[in-house]
């Protein structure tokens, strides 16, 4: 969950596109950051607790522009504490050899307490509390000063754990070597400078050819490229790939946050997801990443989604999706939870891993645990060439472009819509008729207008959040399809709010949580024009009994309003269409609640983006 930038170039100093690629990759850790600069006779380490603009400003003082040029060579990481406090001691990058050695790391040895032990014993002296430190005096004892990728490679076989790494020395000038095992790496290769990040939005502004390093793979990186081996030494191919999209989309173009932008970005985001995969003659979707015909998708007997927090939410709206309109029993499943729990799967099942990053640690490691009992396996992910998507080997991209804000908003909304289309699929071949196919297509179709008519209701939101801006506890309900939407909104809620929110299924209330009602605790009601709105009216009635104000989420022209203190308008929708629009006004309401606490939106605390830790 921290963010690694390595930049190697025969001119171009090292220092600038290390602080960019490091403001690039800020969602993925903000306790600290640091850089290593290497030169012909040189390594200088420089470090800063807090955000990178603290380590830019260091760096100015520090290093004045005329002596950054002979740096040409550096890595730099931004940090998301798991061992040690975020201080300047334990920020990387850590030296070893006496400081001729310096090393960033994202991922956790697990067994750093033994190497540590070892080590001290034969001498090394640790100034960290961090389990990183190890790793570099580790690779410190191998390195003769022959052959660096050996000695890097010779102390990754003794690692338990997972990380990806990029690694500098004296020993060695000129070589940076990295390597990865269950945390990403991309490798940029640009005209005279190879660029090495922890994701690609730290390396499109120098170039969108990469190459997406594997589990196992250890490379050495020059300004000509990289060579890609396994920890053997055999030489292994990796294909350079194009990224999709360029360096302006990860930019706030103009917006005060990325979350902000990102929410408005969901038409668009939601056309891209939805171009092209609707088959409007036969009323079914076109999903050929699946690679499922019709025989094999009708020979599957249980689905299984499997997500973590904002992905695990969707995979909760999949499964009433593919109950309701593909006759499939179907469950959703806490990825950390379902390696560990020995779950009933085989040749049958169909598991479906949800990430918007596709490098979420545990639903990677749910995709092998499914893989290894025989069943079926899709991913779905925003991020092309990813791990996840990788080793499930079929699924479908989302196309939503890159979602730099922490908390995730247009990845849940094209999540939904896959998976409506996953299920549109899989239930045209079963019982959903074609009539019924081609209504829900232009169901599908229409929803990135009626995102567009919730935008158009912003400052309507506003105005309603302003007033429950000082609640410090809110209680979100929801019903059928819209309960995993109430879980999400309240999850948008707790991320950049910090307001203690829970999201419950509306009946489920008066079964203990009601206790806490009272007029300091506003509920948020999702009383959608669909199946159920009747049951929840009735239990917004049991809030508004104890005092508790209650802000609906409504249909536009519906009763419902009446029964709430405040509403929120949303288009007619079906059910199936329902938690999209929702998910929005949902979205807007959260962040601007934040914005008037004066939160942190876009890198709340103690939170990062992408979590590739267990």
């Amino acid at each position: 969950m921290c963010g690694i930038v390595g930049f190697s170039s025969h001119s171009q100093s090292a220092c600038r596109p290390l602080v960019n690629g490091l403001l690039r990759l800020e969602y993925r850790g903000y306790d600290s950051a640091g850089v290593a600069l290497e030169s012909a006779d040189d390594l200088r380490v420089f470090k800063k607790t807090g955000k990178v603009a603290e380590l830019d400003r260091f760096l100015a003082e520090a290093l004045p522009e005329p002596e950054r040029g002979k740096y040409t060579l550096g890595i730099a990481h931004t940090r998301w504490a798991t061992h040690g406090l975020p201080t300047e001691t334990n920020a990387h990058p850590h030296l070893a050899d006496g400081g001729r050695l310096a090393l960033v790391h994202n991922g956790i040895i697990e067994n750093y307490a033994a190497l540590r032990a070892k080590l001290e014993k034969r001498g090394c002296v640790f100034v960290s509390q961090t389990d990183t430190e190890a790793l570099a005096h580790l690779i410190a004892t191998f390195d003769t000063g022959d052959d660096f990728m050996a000695a890097v490679s010779q102390a990754l076989k003794q690692v338990e754990g997972t990380y990806g790494i990029a690694v500098l020395s004296l020993r060695h000038p000129g070589e940076m070597i990295v390597a990865r095992r269950g945390s990403p790496l991309v490798i940029g290769v640009g005209e005279g400078s190879t660029v090495v990040a922890s994701d690609v939005s730290a390396i499109v502004s120098y170039t969108r050819q990469v190459i997406y390093l594997n589990d196992g793979d250890i490379a050495r990186v020059t300004p000509e490229g990289a060579d890609v081996f396994t920890l053997d030494n055999v030489p292994v191919a990796r294909d350079v790939q194009q990224v999709e999209w360029d360096a302006a989309s990860a930019e706030k173009g103009g917006y005060a946050h990325f979350m902000l932008k990102e929410i408005f970005e969901q038409p668009e985001a939601l056309r891209n997801t939805i171009r092209g995969r609707l088959d409007r003659t036969d009323g079914t979707a076109v999903l050929a990443g699946l690679n499922l015909p019709p025989r094999e998708l009708a020979t599957i007997r249980r689905a299984v989604v499997i997500g973590c927090g904002t992905s695990l939410h969707a995979g909760m709206v999949g499964k009433y999706l593919f109950e309701s309109l593909a006759d499939l029993p179907t469950s959703a499943e806490q990825a950390a939870e379902f390696r560990y729990c020995n779950p009933i799967i085989g040749p049958h099942d169909w598991a479906i891993a949800l990430s918007q990053s596709g490098e979420t640690a545990d639903t990677l490691a749910a995709v092998r645990e499914s893989v290894g009992k025989g069943a079926l396996v899709s991913a779905v992910c925003n991020v092309v060439g990813s791990t996840i998507a990788r080793e499930a080997g079929r699924g479908v991209y989302l196309h939503a472009g890159p979602e730099i804000s922490v908390a995730s908003t247009k990845a849940f909304t094209a999540q939904v819509t896959v998976l409506l289309m996953m299920a549109l699929k899989l239930g045209r071949t079963r019982r959903l008729s074609r009539e019924a196919g081609l209504r829900l297509c232009d169901e599908i179709a229409a929803l990135p207008d009626l995102v567009a008519e919730v935008l158009k209701e912003n400052d309507r939101i506003a105005a309603v959040a302003a007033k429950y801006a000082a609640a410090n506890d809110m209680f979100f309900l929801g019903r059928g399809i819209l309960y995993p939407t109430a879980l999400e909104g309240a999850l948008k809620m707790k991320e950049i709010s910090y307001v203690h929110a829970e999201g419950y299924q509306a009946a489920e209330l008066k079964h203990g949580p009601i206790a806490l009602l009272g007029r300091a605790t506003p509920v948020v009601a999702l009383l959608n024009d669909v199946p159920g709105k009747e049951k929840t009216v009735g239990n917004v009635q049991e809030c508004r009994a104890r005092e508790a104000p209650v802000v609906g989420i409504v249909t536009q022209g519906d009763a419902a309003a009446r029964h709430c203190d405040d509403a929120l308008f949303v288009p007619r929708t079906s059910a199936a269409c329902a938690p999209v629009v929702t998910a929005v006004a949902l979205q807007l309401f959260a962040y601007h609640v934040a914005r008037l606490r004066g939160c942190e939106i876009d890198q709340p605390r103690n939170l990062a983006k992408s979590v590739t830790v267990e």
